[in-house]
């Protein structure tokens, strides 16, 4: 898979303790729109996915989480690999020094039925839910977001991401 770009903050001892956590997130566009999970509670927008657990590849974590967050079910056939962001900074955890993250990006198709969400209590805290959202307006939203916050990694990796899809002409 290729890799999209790193985020490296470098502002963290390697040589220490580290905290590795993989994810894997779904693009699914339709109508020039994609699908994101919006937080009402903070105002920010994301790519459907999360964390790959112990044992589980990367596309069944893919197609898990984009269910539970969404409701979405991905079409397993249609899944493509896009890329993937490699992020490495100091970890907030008391355990740990630094966290590694890939974060790995697939296209792919999904039903047209909709299943109910089943979130975990902090997404259910946040108001997660299912927007189709047209690119700049998750762009734009996720940059104002990312003036009010002091952790903004998350909000520019996906703009990031939006604007490398937007560029190789996913949107036309």
């Amino acid at each position: 898979m290729r890799l999209l770009f790193e985020m490296d903050l470098k502002d963290y001892d390697f040589s220490g303790i580290g905290y590795i956590r993989h994810s894997a997130r779904c693009v699914t566009i339709k109508n020039g729109k994609i699908a994101m999970v919006y937080s009402s509670k903070y105002n920010y927008y994301k790519f459907p996915g999360g964390g790959v657990e112990n044992g589980e590849s990367n596309i069944d974590a893919m197609i898990r989480e984009t269910l539970e967050e969404t409701g979405l079910k991905v079409i397993r056939s249609t899944v493509k690999e896009f890329g993937y962001v490699h992020r490495i900074q100091k970890s907030t955890r008391q355990d740990a020094d630094y966290f590694l993250q890939n974060n790995f990006y697939y296209i792919c198709q999904v039903k047209d039925d909709v299943v109910p969400q089943k979130l975990e209590r902090y997404e259910e805290d946040e108001g997660f839910k299912l927007v189709w959202v047209e690119p700049l307006i998750a762009l734009k939203t996720n940059e104002q977001t990312m003036k009010s916050v002091d952790e903004a990694a998350m909000f520019e990796r996906e703009n990031r991401v939006l604007t490398i899809l937007m560029q190789e002409g996913y949107f036309s």
